[in-house]
């Protein structure tokens, strides 16, 4: 059996409160709960929340309402900890995945080891996610992550062209990421399936089958610059026939590697999907 629903499966966080959609809380609440209710199988259901705003959600939340969470904050030991305090008696909100950036510093590995120091009092049944900059030292903190046993988060985007790595410094994070046995998820950027060029900013944005045809192709004993070439391409047909050969045992290997990423907009990940035939 052909695996595209496979490859989908619980691929897209709800980033519904980060830009360039930026829901007020109460409207981004009410979209997940219709989601919730929709159950598409291509979302995670986890909602992604600031440390900063977890009281304002609370005060949208309904007493039906069950929320898994997926908390952004920074990545030091009194921070985590006192989250995890005050999530502990809210029987609404739990804990899903937590996700935080590498601490600032040179050393990349010190650095690395600070965020898994952080992260000693989370339980193991949470994935934690360290957001590795793509610049110098990168693989000396993925070996670190890898050591600890955790995984890495990727910015492929964000308001300036500055955010978005190109995709030789992507394709390479991918198969380092593979390499190195360490899942990662992505943030921002991935508005819709395919690579593109978004005409209101001018800025050019990867698309997340790219992405996830890269972890494909690394998965299965690709290069880096394989991993480059398909994150290069534009050609939405040939993207989707790629992914409808993806075998089963592939595609799991694949959403080991690149297990999820938030997007701001739940919808038009499931429209792309729908408008290439993939799901």
């Amino acid at each position: 059996m052909m695996s595209a629903p496979r490859l989908f499966a619980g691929l897209v966080d709800d980033a519904g409160l980060f830009p360039p959609e930026e829901l007020t809380m109460r409207a981004a609440s009410a979209r997940h709960r219709a989601d919730e209710a929709a159950a598409d199988p291509v979302l995670t259901h986890r909602f992604l929340c600031p440390v900063g705003r977890l009281r304002e959600l609370r005060d949208t939340l309904t007493a039906e309402d069950r929320f898994a969470l997926g908390l952004i904050t920074d990545l030091d030991a009194r921070t985590v900890s006192r989250t995890l305090d005050r999530l502990a008696d809210e029987p609404r909100l739990t804990p899903a995945v937590i996700e935080g950036p590498l601490p600032s510093g040179a050393d990349r590995r010190e650095s690395a080891r600070l965020a898994l120091a952080a992260l000693e009092e989370v339980p193991a049944q949470v994935p934690c996610h360290i957001e590795v900059p793509l610049t110098e030292g990168r693989q000396d903190a993925l070996e670190v992550i890898a050591e600890g046993g955790r995984a890495a988060k990727v910015r492929c985007g964000g308001l300036s062209a500055d955010k978005f790595p190109d995709p030789e410094r992507l394709g390479a994070f991918v198969h380092a990421c593979a390499t190195h046995g360490v899942p990662f998820k992505a943030t921002a950027g991935l508005h819709h399936a395919v690579r593109h060029r978004d005409d209101r900013t001018g800025l050019t944005h990867h698309g997340f089958l790219n992405l996830l045809l890269a972890a494909c192709r690394v998965t299965d004993g690709g290069t880096a610059a394989d991993a480059v070439d398909v994150l290069r391409s534009t050609d939405a047909e040939a993207l989707a026939a790629e992914a409808r050969r993806i075998p089963d045992h592939s595609a799991k290997a694949a959403r080991t590697l690149f297990v999820a990423y938030g997007s701001c907009s739940t919808g038009e990940p499931l429209q792309d999907l729908r408008a290439l035939g993939l799901t």
